[in-house]
């Protein structure tokens, strides 16, 4: 098989950044990778909350520690002065790094499971501010209601195992290891409701018997597996909580800052062509929108009719 050159061209799937514009107090933010803010104007809770976004080069060879800057930037952007709770999808650096540092600067717990509480514990979070999730376990912000169920990261999974100890950095990038990989469900009050699957892995029929009117899908990697697995894990997270919507995330070139527009992951890593491929398919056999998010906006993908 000829290796692919670049990166897949987001140009091709320009309409499909049209989940609406929130209207409402009820609003998703993309803020990149799996980084997910929940907002229905007076309660606010955060998945992962990484945007310091360190270079390649950089988590290649050196080590890594949050980026003030880029965090103060993200949340003033973002217009985020106070949360209830940050929520790491999994503890790789890429979702989890900069989540004790974000939750200090707003005042929220640190939500997940041990492996984030020792990246909490590593920054000096208080034992108050750190709490760790049990799978199945409801657990209410305000008119949020959060359920945090095991699963998996997607094969392959580079630096496994969990986090014995508090993270202390700067360190090298494999400290954060995997740890405890969640599919977050959130209810809202209103009725809303809407699955985060952080990481494109699954466990069979974790799901089932629950329910989620919209997916946002994390579908890194998931273009480097065969398609069987792409079927699975459609099934075993879209078709399992019956989406009507699916909005994809994590598919973004996480060393790229958020001061620049985003770009693919490289063809190198992933193939974001593949994964539009089989989903558009899957998509339409059952009905189920598919799009993407927009970068900073509030949106509402209940609104999609």
């Amino acid at each position: 098989m000829r290796l692919k050159l670049g990166r897949p061209d987001l140009g091709r799937y320009a309409d499909r950044f049209d989940v609406p514009e929130a209207t409402g107090d009820l609003s998703v933010t993309f803020l990149g990778v799996a980084s997910l803010l929940l907002d229905d104007g007076r309660t606010a809770v955060l998945t992962d909350g990484f945007f310091s976004r360190p270079s390649l080069l950089k988590v290649g060879l050196g080590k890594v520690a949050p980026d003030r800057g880029r965090i103060d930037a993200a949340l003033a952007r973002a217009r985020i002065d106070r949360l209830a709770a940050v929520v790491p999808v999994h503890t790789h650096f890429d979702h989890a790094m900069d989540s004790a540092l974000v939750a200090d600067l707003t005042g929220a717990e640190l939500l997940g499971g041990e492996s984030a509480a020792n990246v909490g514990r590593g920054h000096g979070l208080p034992a108050d501010r750190v709490r760790v999730a049990t799978s199945g376990e409801t657990i209410r912000y305000g008119d949020l209601s959060l359920t945090l169920v095991e699963s998996h990261h997607c094969p392959p999974d580079r630096f496994p195992g969990t986090i014995t100890q508090p993270v202390v950095p700067p360190v090298s990038a494999k400290a954060y290891r995997c740890g405890e990989a969640w599919s977050i469900l959130v209810e809202h009050a209103s009725g809303a409701s809407v699955l985060v699957q952080g990481s494109a892995g699954f466990v069979p029929g974790a799901l089932a018997g629950r329910r989620a009117e919209v997916a946002y899908l994390g579908v890194g990697q998931l273009g480097v597996q065969d398609e069987t697995y792409l079927r699975a894990y459609w099934d075993e997270t879209v078709r399992a909580v019956g989406a009507r919507q699916v909005v994809l995330i994590h598919w973004d070139d996480f060393f790229r800052p958020l001061d620049r527009p985003l770009r693919a992951l490289p063809y190198a890593g992933d193939d974001l062509d593949v994964t539009m491929r089989v989903l558009d398919e899957l998509a339409r056999r059952d009905g189920v929108g598919l799009r993407f998010p927009t970068l900073w906006r509030r949106e509402d993908p209940w609104a999609i009719s």
